[in-house]
C-alpha cells in the first residue's frame, strides 16, 4: 500500500515521504522563494498542485512521489525547477506483484457495535437508499419513448407519493448496429439487468423497439428475468407504435405508484451499504486531500462491514502492485493483473488514451504529469484494507470488504457500471469540479481544494481541502465523510441531487464492432 505517515507541511511545499525527490507547491510559489525545510531556492514559477524538484535530478533517474516512482527524468533537473509533463518521461516498469504477501484479515466490529442507516429493506433483503421507478430502453430507437414517460411524471404529478423520489429513465445509444452475441451484447444486457433489479428501484419497464440485435426476449433470457409485478415490458413494434406505447408506459406506472410509495425507512446497519468509488477532474492534491481521506472512510467502513468498490482500471495501472500486494489470495492478485494486461496489451494498443500515459488537459492543468502519477491517487480512495475480490463490468457484487471493478476511467461508464453491480452509493471526489449525479442511487462529491470548494459550492458537498488549510487531519475527514454516507444513505440529498443531475448518466461501457 502507498503509505502517507510522513506527510509533512514546510512552509509553501508538501513533503509525502521521506524517500521522494520531489515536494508538492501547497500554494503558488513564485521565482526565488527559499524553501528552508528542503534547502532549496525555487527556479520556476511553480503553481499550487505542482511538484518541485526537493534536490538536483539526474537524466534517466526515477521521480518518486509517496516514494513510487510516477515517471523517470527527460534531462538533468536541478533542484527547485518545476516537474512535469515537459520533464517527465513516461514508460514502463517492472513491478513486485507480491500476491497476498501483505494480507492481512480485517477485524470486523460486532452487528451490535456497528453505525447504522434508514434504509428501505426489499422483499429480497436488499437495502435500498432511494426509491424510484426506472424505465430502460433496450435499444437507442426507443429512447425517446423511455424519456416521454419519465417526463409525464413530473414532481406535481407524484406530489401525493411522497415515498417516490422519481420516474427516470435509463436511455443508451447502443442495442442495434452491433455484435449479435459475445461480449458487447452480454456487457449491455448484463447491465441492464443489473439497473432493472437494484435495490433502488421499486419496479421496471423495459421498452425495446421491436426490430433490434437486443431483443427483449433475449435479454430477458440470458439474464433468467422474467415479466412479474415489479418488472414489465412493451415492444413498441407491437404496442401500436411511439404515442400508444408511451401512453402504455404512463398507465402502468400510475398502476406501479401506490406499491412503489407503500415502503417504510428502518435501521439498518452499515454492512448493507455498498459504495463506488470515483475521482473526475482530478488534480495534484487528490491524492493528498479528499482521495485519501475517503479511503479513510472506506477503512472504517469495511470494519462495520460494508463494501468499497474501486473501479477505473486505467487509474490504477503502474500501482496496481499496492493492492495485488494485499489482495486475499494469489487468484485474487491474478485477476487484477490479468484485467491490466488486457487493456495494455488487447483493448488500447497504439491508441492515444490514459492507460498508455496521457491524460486529460485537465488533469495536466491541475499538476499531474501522466496516468502513473494520477493512479497513486486514485488508488487511494480504496484505502488500505484487503483486496478481497475483483469483478468484471456490471457483475453482482456480492463479496463484501474492499473489491475491485474492471471498468473504464470515463467517470459514467465507470459509475454505470459499479451501479449495475449493486452500489447503492457513489462518493466522487474531484479536484477541477466535476458536475455528476448518478440515479438512481444518490452521489455524494468531495472537494480536494478549498479554493475550488468555495468556487463551485453548489456542486459540492464536502470540503476536503481543509486537510491542507491545516483544520482536518485525513483520520478526522474520513470519519466526517463516513458520517455524510450515512446520512446521505438515510436520505438527505446531496448537491447533485438537489439540483437534479443523474438523468442522463447511465452510459454501459460500449465495447466491439458497430456496423
Amino acid at each position: 500500500m502507498i503509505e502517507q505517515s510522513e506527510k509533512r507541511v514546510a512552509g509553501p511545499v508538501i513533503r509525502l515521504h521521506s524517500g521522494d525527490n520531489v515536494v508538492i507547491a501547497r500554494t503558488d510559489v513564485a521565482i526565488g522563494t527559499r524553501v528552508d525545510a528542503e534547502d532549496f531556492v525555487s527556479r520556476s514559477q511553480v503553481a499550487a498542485g505542482y511538484k518541485i524538484a526537493a534536490r538536483a535530478i539526474r537524466q534517466g533517474e526515477p521521480i518518486r512521489k509517496y516514494n513510487v516512482v510516477i515517471g523517470f527524468a527527460a534531462t538533468d533537473i536541478p533542484a527547485g525547477t518545476l516537474v512535469h509533463g515537459h520533464n517527465v518521461e513516461f514508460r514502463d516498469f517492472d513491478r513486485d506483484y507480491a500476491h497476498g504477501r501483505d494480507y492481512r484479515a480485517v477485524e470486523l466490529l460486532p452487528s451490535s457495535q456497528r453505525a447504522t442507516f434508514q434504509g428501505i429493506v426489499r422483499a429480497d433483503g436488499s437495502v435500498a437508499t432511494r426509491n424510484y421507478i426506472g424505465i430502460l430502453s433496450t435499444v437507442n430507437c426507443s429512447a425517446t419513448v423511455v424519456h416521454k414517460i419519465a417526463e409525464w411524471f413530473t414532481p406535481e404529478r407524484l406530489a401525493e407519493y411522497p415515498n417516490v423520489d422519481g420516474v427516470v429513465a435509463f436511455s443508451h445509444s447502443i442495442g442495434c448496429g452491433m455484435e449479435m452475441s459475445g461480449e458487447p451484447m452480454q456487457l449491455l444486457r448484463c447491465t441492464m439487468a443489473g439497473y432493472a433489479r437494484h435495490a433502488n428501484l421499486a419496479a421496471a419497464l423495459i421498452v425495446g423497439l421491436g426490430c433490434e440485435r437486443n431483443q427483449l426476449q433475449g435479454l430477458l433470457d440470458q439474464e433468467g428475468m422474467g415479466a412479474n409485478s415489479r418488472l414489465h415490458t412493451f415492444v413498441m413494434q407491437e404496442s401500436g407504435g411511439t404515442r400508444k406505447t408511451i401512453e402504455a408506459g404512463i398507465e402502468t406506472v400510475k398502476a406501479l405508484l401506490p406499491r412503489a410509495n407503500d415502503v417504510s425507512h428502518g435501521t439498518v446497519d452499515a454492512s448493507h451499504l455498498k459504495i463506488g468509488l470515483q475521482c473526475g477532474g482530478s488534480d495534484g492534491f487528490s491524492s493528498i486531500s479528499a482521495n485519501p481521506a475517503l479511503g479513510a472512510a472506506m477503512d472504517i467502513l469495511v470494519r462495520h462491514g460494508g463494501t468499497a468498490i474501486l473501479s477505473e482500471t486505467p487509474e490504477v495501472y503502474g500501482v496496481e502492485h499496492t493492492l495485488t500486494c494485499r489482495a486475499a489470495s494469489r487468484a485474487v492478485g491474478e485477476k487484477l493483473v490479468d484485467r491490466i494486461r488486457w487493456w495494455k496489451e488487447e483493448y488500447s494498443v497504439g491508441r492515444d488514451v490514459q492507460i498508455n500515459g496521457k491524460v486529460s488537459p485537465g488533469n495536466q492543468v491541475g499538476g499531474l504529469a501522466n496516468i502513473f502519477e494520477k493512479s497513486i491517487g486514485s488508488s487511494m480512495k480504496g484505502g488500505t484494507t484487503p483486496l478481497m475480490e475483483v469483478y468484471r463490468y456490471a457483475q453482482p457484487v456480492t463479496q463484501n470488504g474492499l473489491v475491485f471493478m474492471d471498468t473504464p476511467g470515463f467517470d459514467p461508464v465507470s459509475a454505470t457500471g459499479q451501479i449495475a453491480g449493486g452500489a447503492n452509493l457513489i462518493a466522487f471526489t474531484t479536484g477541477r469540479g466535476s458536475m455528476f449525479g448518478a440515479k438512481p442511487v444518490p452521489s455524494i462529491k468531495l472537494a480536494t481544494n478549498t479554493a475550488m470548494y468555495r468556487r463551485l459550492s453548489e456542486d459540492m458537498d464536502l470540503n476536503c481541502g481543509a486537510i491542507l488549510d491545516g483544520d482536518a487531519t485525513i483520520d478526522s475527514m474520513g470519519q466526517a465523510i463516513f458520517d455524510a454516507l450515512l446520512e446521505t444513505a438515510s436520505g438527505k440529498r446531496t448537491r447533485s441531487e438537489l439540483l437534479g443531475l443523474g438523468d442522463h448518466e447511465f452510459v454501459p461501457w460500449q465495447i466491439g464492432i458497430m456496423s
